[in-house]
């Protein structure tokens, strides 16, 4: 059972500014990570279900934040039907992200007052997704359509949140474009979570890399 009501999942986005996506089988190594970006000051991960036994995974890496990571928010990503997303909730997801917009997976997040965030692509859908009651809609892929994206829908809709996921990167110049241009959060995944040249995955870059992000984000957010 989710920990953390969807209202306060929201405003860690909108604090935090910075929501790491991540995925390994193994969970040594995810403790391993998922410890950086917590020393780092992220406070949210999506776990980005996309393997077998994924949801065995994500269960002990759940377990293990609530024991040793004080207001650690663990959500999970990648999700594509309602049966997914109400396995990952009973295993405690504090909030489900979707890569599109999909009506069942809204109902049963709904029920239990889980913050859930689909993928949308166009005014339509974000509407759509406003509707079915969501808070911060997930640009993706935001590559594709870059901050300008953001800026022309908020004219129109001034209330609507959103998370840019794909195309992201940790640097000043790049969140620089998101947020001046309106995102209330950004989801970054290997630009942030990134493996050293033997394969294994670089805790100290990773753990700098956030804390530099986070920085930068509470001043954009305060300029």
């Amino acid at each position: 059972m989710a920990r953390y009501t969807r209202l306060e999942v929201a405003l860690t986005m909108k604090q935090n500014g910075l929501v790491p996506l991540f995925y390994d089988q193994d969970l040594e190594k995810g403790k391993q990570v998922l410890s950086a970006c917590y020393k780092g000051g992220a406070r949210l991960m999506e776990f980005t279900a996309r393997g077998d036994l994924a949801h065995e995974v994500f269960r002990d890496l759940n377990a293990y934040a609530l024991a040793e990571l004080p207001g650690m928010i663990m959500g999970v990503g990648s999700v594509t039907d309602a049966a997914s997303a109400s396995l990952y909730m009973a295993l405690g997801a504090n909030f489900i992200v979707t890569p599109v917009l999909r009506e069942d997976i809204a109902l049963v997040c709904n029920r239990r007052k889980v913050l859930w965030s689909p993928g949308c692509a166009t005014l339509s859908e974000i509407a759509k997704a406003e509707e079915l009651g969501c808070e911060i809609v997930k640009l993706f892929p935001a590559s594709t359509y870059g901050p300008h994206f953001i800026k022309a829908i908020r004219g129109p809709q001034p209330w609507t949140n959103i998370m840019p996921t794909g195309g992201v990167s940790p640097t000043e110049e790049s969140l620089s474009e998101w947020f001046k241009a309106g995102a209330t959060c950004v989801g970054i995944g290997s630009q942030l979570i990134s493996k050293d040249k033997d394969g294994a995955f670089d805790l100290v870059k990773i753990e700098t890399l956030t804390r530099q992000a986070i920085a930068i984000i509470k001043e954009l957010k305060t300029s």
